[in-house]
């Protein structure tokens, strides 16, 4: 540029004005509800059964799997999830979708699972 064209050159005028800035509340999303998604003891299901399942609905590494099956082994319930509740609607689903354990003659069919609003 020449000496003579290096006028400054002003930027365009912003519109908004502090005053309709402070005028506007700080709007946040709406969080939607949360939901536990249980899983239920029973005694037709090994500690493996239970990993496996974990790993595969959930992606939970081994470690969490088996403190998970110790939990509902020993407190007959534990929470594997905590979501929306259409994602947890579907969780508990495939958890009783998952079929029986083929470690142990007895079993029949999937271990039980329920959902549970999170408390507030």
């Amino acid at each position: 540029m020449t000496a003579s064209a290096s006028a400054s050159v002003e930027e365009p005028a912003d519109t908004t004005t502090a005053a309709t800035q402070a005028a506007k509340p700080a709007t946040r999303p709406k969080r939607q509800p949360r939901y536990h998604v249980v899983l239920w003891n029973d005694d037709d299901h090994t500690y493996q059964y239970v990993v496996i399942m974990l790993r595969t609905l959930f992606g939970h590494p081994v470690e969490t799997g088996i403190h998970m099956a110790k939990e509902v082994d020993t407190e007959g319930r534990v929470i594997v999830l905590t979501t929306t509740l259409e994602h947890a609607e579907l969780k508990r689903d495939q958890i009783r979708a998952f079929g029986a354990d083929q470690l142990l003659a007895r079993s029949k069919g999937s271990m039980s699972a329920s959902i549970e609003p999170e408390p507030a």
